[in-house]
Order: structure tokens, then C-alpha cells, then sequence
């Protein structure tokens, strides 16, 4: 086979953060039927449980943790058991985030902390748990999921905005900083993806209008669509696999074209 062609996941170890559904689960899904082990993280017990059973569902044995990834302490713990149960990381997807939507005059600065140390001081710290195992191995991929607020800004998302634009600094930096080592750093930054979350932006309005944001993104996105979660696998998979040993500290956008296009003009 030509290395350069290599996208099998074959016996791999994956570790998903936040991957008990959305994004992480489509991502880690992706692994599994590429010959991956799955492992994934949540921050409760009954939402690790909830992501097994639909693993299970689909046929994919996967490893299920309860760790906080702000926890430096535990996420150490949750490496070091993984290792020992199913085998050492070879490819990590920083996956776990949240956002509130709050203006920044009004926003507390607890708040603003909160979403910091998920979103950004989160990957800083797995990624340092795996890295010194990758680098004894001279091997590994770390995949960092960005987004397209690591560009842009908007209302009422400072803090999102912030900590994506750091963690693709991170994420450029790991590059830097490992690269000697063959490990490969890269970011994925979603477009508008349709998931249960965003379900309610995408409803008919009582009057059997669209909803105004549904409209909106629509407008900004050449695609004229929102994506689906299983559009983001295969770039995940090529970024995780020997295919891609040559690209690092990348920030690949899955937007549909949104950060390349003004919008359309409004009627």
C-alpha cells in the first residue's frame, strides 16, 4: 500500500473527549469503522452511559470514563487507565465544550472563566497527559476542535470567541513545540452543524415561517444548508490517520464555505 494513501485506523487507540453524542460521537464513531479503539469521556456517569448504549447500539465496543477534563489530577488518572485497559493513545480529539451566549457587558466574570478553562485550558491539559507517551513512540495525533469563532466574532460569544482563537494557537503551537517528535497537531472548525441542540433554531415558527438564525445561516453558507454531524468524519478520519503525516498546525474549517462567502444580499 502507498504510506501516503494510508487512512486505515487499524488498531489504533482513540481518545474522544465529550463523545457520549453530537459531534464527538459521529467523530469517534468514524474511528470505530476505520479499526479504531474507542475511547470517550463525559462528565457524568449517566451521559457515559448513555453514549455506551449508543455505541453499543451501532456495534462499536467502546471504553467509557467519568472524568472532568479541567481536572489536571484526574484527567492523569483517566490516561493512565486507559493505557493500562486498552492500550496507549495514538490519536486524541479535544472535543469537549460548551458556550453560553451572554453579551459581554453583562456577562459575569466567573462565567467567562468557565467556558476558558473547558474550552481551552481543557485541551491544554489532555493533550499534555498523552504527549509524553506519543513522544517515547515518536507517533501521535492530536486533534483539536475549533471553530469558526477561532476567525470571527459575534454576539454575545466573547468567551467562545476567545477561547476557540486560543486553542487554534494551541493548537499551532503543539505543532511547533512536537512536531520533531511525529506527532501532528491539527484543528477542525465546524461549520453550523444540525444537531439536537440547535434543533430549536431550525423549527417553523408558529406562523409556518422559518426560524430568523435558520434563515441567517442559510444566507451566509454557499451550501444553503446546515451540515450534518457525519460531514466532519471524514476530514476527522484524515487527520487522524498516516495520510495526513505531512499536515500540522492546521486549522481545516467544515463550514460549507461560510468563512469564503459575504452572504447573500437580504430581499
Amino acid at each position: 500500500m502507498n504510506q501516503f494513501l494510508n487512512f486505515s485506523l487499524e488498531g489504533k487507540v482513540a481518545l474522544v473527549t465529550g463523545a457520549s453524542y453530537g459531534i464527538g460521537f459521529a467523530i469517534a464513531s468514524a474511528f470505530a469503522e476505520q479499526g479504531a479503539k474507542i475511547c470517550f469521556n463525559d462528565i457524568k456517569q449517566e451521559l457515559v452511559d448513555k453514549g455506551l448504549a449508543a455505541y453499543k447500539e451501532k456495534g462499536i465496543e467502546a471504553h467509557g470514563y467519568v472524568c472532568n477534563v479541567t481536572d489536571e489530577a484526574a484527567v492523569n488518572a483517566l490516561v493512565a487507565q486507559i493505557e493500562k485497559e486498552v492500550g496507549p493513545i495514538d490519536i486524541l480529539v479535544n472535543n469537549a465544550g460548551i458556550i453560553k451566549r451572554i453579551p459581554m457587558h453583562e456577562m459575569k466574570a466567573e462565567e467567562f472563566r468557565q467556558v476558558i478553562d473547558i474550552d481551552l485550558n481543557g485541551p491544554f491539559i489532555v493533550s499534555k497527559a498523552v504527549l509524553p507517551s506519543m513522544m517515547e513512540r515518536r507517533h501521535g495525533k492530536i486533534i483539536n476542535i475549533c471553530s469558526m469563532m477561532s476567525e470571527l466574532g459575534r454576539e454575545t460569544v466573547s468567551a467562545y470567541a476567545a477561547a476557540k482563537g486560543g486553542l487554534k494557537m494551541l493548537t499551532r503551537n503543539i505543532c511547533s513545540e512536537y512536531g520533531a517528535y511525529n506527532i501532528q497537531c491539527n484543528g477542525i472548525g465546524p461549520g453550523y452543524i444540525a444537531t439536537p441542540q440547535t434543533a430549536p433554531l431550525r423549527e417553523l415558527q408558529p406562523d409556518g415561517s422559518r426560524h430568523p438564525f435558520d434563515k441567517f445561516i442559510c444566507a451566509k453558507t454557499p451550501a444553503g444548508r446546515w451540515l450534518d454531524p457525519q460531514e466532519l468524519t471524514g476530514p476527522a478520519v484524515f487527520l487522524a490517520s498516516e495520510a495526513s503525516n505531512a499536515v500540522n498546525g492546521h486549522i481545516l474549517y467544515v463550514d460549507g464555505g461560510i468563512l469564503a462567502y459575504i452572504g447573500k444580499q437580504p430581499e
